[in-house]
């Protein structure tokens, strides 16, 4: 037995991954690698092979890692469970005129549960990720998510739905590495293949990116059920048929095939009337949202009026707001107004680079 201890590290076969095991197991961790199935994309009727990280020739490059270095891998399949909720989530949101965050949903409650479960069994004392962020225990006791180190490739945003049991378990190793250090240690460890390889930024089960296509071939009926709504003005005018409000987005401006003479967007979604209202780039702005499914990570709760740095999405460099709780979530106030506020998307609040806590935007 390491005097480090047991982990097993998720293993998708890329170079962040692959580096996270190496790097564990040459720090004197027990490391046992594990890759898991989540998507079959053939299931999807979708006309693109399977790219990213559930393909044959990612759980090659994986097991090849792990046999070259002496520890363990296992293939394991959840594709059942992540498609019963995560898929699930993802249509039901589009369908309820939101735009969901598939990522988030499958590390809360997918990835993480399944791994903490397969390690448990293994006996393993953590579970190891690539993702580039850290785990921090705060003096209150609790953990907490911080920023990775290198801003461009900081995941700490897609990560805040993670509970306290989780994340006294996980080892991010990543988190004090920059992407440029990473590169450099998978040619000294002789993978310059992994070094080169090229990342995907799709959805695991849309690798197309073409997410109109798979709700079309999810939902029985979609189109014929949402195609001809109507484009309307913030007054309501009618201003030209759309294919369909499940196929747009809060903030969307390419795509919308209108000529109203200037730049117009998506300032909002209506599904029971099928609408989908249009207006200038200034009718994006908001002062306030709602977010509720809120996950705690730094304190226990937050007191009224407490300033947060707030990031309404995965690129957002986040703005300054206060927190108020109301019944079954929070109340944002923005100092200044911020643009593109999407139900469905995650809101993450941070006190400098520490995580204080996540939910769901609601409106």
């Amino acid at each position: 037995m390491s005097r480090k201890g047991k982990v097993l590290v998720a293993m998708s076969g890329g170079i962040d991954s692959t580096v996270t095991a190496l790097m564990l197991h040459h720090e004197g961790y027990e490391v046992v690698g594990i890759t898991m199935k989540t998507w079959d994309y053939a299931t999807s009727g979708g006309g693109h092979k399977e790219t990213g990280c559930c393909n044959i020739d990612s759980f090659n490059d994986a097991r090849q890692a792990a046999v070259h270095h002496g520890f363990p891998h296992f293939i394991l399949d959840i594709r059942d469970e992540f498609g019963d909720f995560v898929i699930e989530n993802f249509v039901e949101e589009y369908i309820a005129g939101r735009t969901p965050n598939p990522c988030v949903m499958c590390n809360t409650h997918i990835k993480w549960r399944a791994l903490l479960k397969r390690a448990n069994a293994l006996g393993c004392d953590f579970i190891a990720t690539g993702h580039y962020a850290n785990v921090l225990q705060h003096t209150n006791g609790r953990y907490t998510i911080s920023k990775g180190l290198d801003e461009l490739k900081d995941q700490s945003y897609v990560l805040w739905g993670l509970d306290q049991e989780l994340l006294a378990r996980t080892i991010m190793p990543l988190g004090k590495y920059r992407k440029t250090e990473i590169r450099q240690m998978a040619l000294d460890f002789g993978y310059p293949e992994l070094a080169k390889k090229s990342e995907s930024y799709e959805i695991c089960f849309v690798p197309d990116n073409d997410y109109r296509g798979f709700l079309k071939r999810r939902v029985e009926g979609l189109e014929e059920k949402v195609n001809g709504g109507w484009f309307v003005d913030k007054s309501g005018k009618r201003l030209g048929h759309h294919k369909g409000y499940p196929f747009y987005t809060i903030g969307q401006r390419k795509g919308l095939d209108i000529a109203l003479g200037k730049p117009v967007f998506v300032t909002g979604i209506d599904p029971d009337t099928n609408t989908v209202v249009l207006g200038d780039e200034v009718d994006l702005e908001r002062s306030e949202m709602r977010v509720a499914k809120i996950n705690w990570m730094k304190y226990d709760g937050v007191t009224d009026g407490m300033e947060a740095i707030t990031k309404i999405r995965y690129k957002d460099k986040g703005a300054l707001a206060n927190l108020y709780n109301e019944d079954n979530g929070l109340r944002i106030r923005f100092y200044e107004n911020v643009k593109s506020i999407a139900p469905g998307q995650s809101a993450v609040f941070y006190e400098n680079d520490e995580v204080i806590g996540g939910g769901v935007i609601m409106r």
